[in-house]
């Protein structure tokens, strides 16, 4: 099996609360038909509006939503079926074959499918700074920052998908997409984020941990961050 990610967007007009039906209800049920599995869905909705504060735009407009799922194949003409209802429920959408890793799974508080899962996820679509080969990049990320974000941070969910291919033409140059859930209240209280709720000291700890080992393997100023509303559409991992 093979997993893709297609990054979203609404079409001019609609309101996200409709965008978020169509994805959640219609299309959903659509994609399972047509063979997707352990379908996932993250939309920047009113649900983490007042996470707007953690926003990072490098590319705009970012995505409204994301779609994760899995497939037998993602060989285009394999694809093609679901690439139809796709595009059909958003303006846009580019598709990434990526290879997942799951270094936190989600043990507090487990999904449930069709319902939003606790707190918020953030999501962050990377760029690989010029100055790292890949092995390089993948050595800091993976094997000594990974340990940091866990630490720092009061993350109960953590996801990394290093992008293989874009599968769409004219789709953003990603190379990777993480996903990090958090409970609510990080949603605006950075203490909260990272995990230092009335200790300020261990905040700006955490906090200039974090940073450091951000910078060893990103540029700040080339990433995309938003928050969004986790929902499993399907059963699986």
């Amino acid at each position: 099996m093979e997993k893709l990610i297609y990054t979203l967007w609404k079409p001019e007009g609609q309101a996200m609360a409709d965008f978020t039906t169509v994805l959640r209800e219609p299309l959903a049920a659509q994609l399972q038909q047509a063979g997707a599995q352990h379908l996932q869905l993250n939309i920047d909705d009113a649900e983490v509006a007042p996470a707007a504060g953690i926003r990072q735009v490098a590319h705009a407009p970012l995505p409204d939503a994301l779609l994760q799922l899995w497939l037998d194949s993602a060989i285009a003409l394999r694809r093609r079926p679901i690439d139809a209802l796709i595009g059909a429920a958003a303006a846009r959408h580019d598709a990434y074959l990526v290879t997942e890793s799951q270094p936190l799974r989600n043990e507090r508080h487990a999904p449930t499918p069709g319902l939003r899962t606790h707190g918020f996820a953030q999501i962050a679509l990377l760029r690989k700074p010029e100055r790292l080969s890949d092995a390089e990049w993948l050595a800091v990320w993976h094997d000594t920052h990974t340990p940091v974000a866990i630490e720092t941070q009061s993350t109960f969910e953590y996801r990394q998908n290093v992008v293989v291919r874009a599968l769409t033409p004219g789709a953003r140059p990603y190379d990777a997409i993480v996903e990090e859930c958090f409970p609510p209240e990080a949603m605006t209280n950075p203490q909260a984020f990272f995990d230092a709720v009335g200790d300020a000291e261990k905040f700006q700890r955490n906090l200039d941990r974090m940073m450091a080992s951000v910078g060893r393997f990103l540029d700040l100023g080339t990433i995309d961050v938003l928050a969004t509303s986790q929902y499993r559409l399907s059963t699986g991992p």
